[in-house]
């Protein structure tokens, strides 16, 4: 059972791999609302939390963007290059 466990992280790493539109947004929405909250003062931390989740939300989807054709990835190697291929 414990040999189960250890293997499921091998199985489920090509799937991590494999960046979509809404993981790009997803992560922007988090680190833009972790940044909105740190620059905020005290009283406007959660406005700015907002405000933050929403820029970051636009700026991973757009910015980073999807792959150019449908069943195409972003995938990052080893030395952090950002590459298309396959999903």
């Amino acid at each position: 059972m414990t040999r189960y466990f250890l293997t499921l992280p091998l199985l489920a790493l090509p799937l991590a791999a494999c960046q979509t539109t809404e993981q790009n947004a997803a992560l922007g929405a988090l680190g833009g609302a972790a940044v909105g909250a740190a620059v905020s003062s005290d009283s406007d931390r959660t406005k700015g939390a907002l405000i933050g989740a929403a820029v970051g939300a636009v700026a991973g989807a757009t910015l980073i963007g999807p792959a150019p054709t449908r069943g195409q990835c972003y995938y990052r190697d080893q030395y952090g290059q950002q590459y298309i291929a396959d999903c």
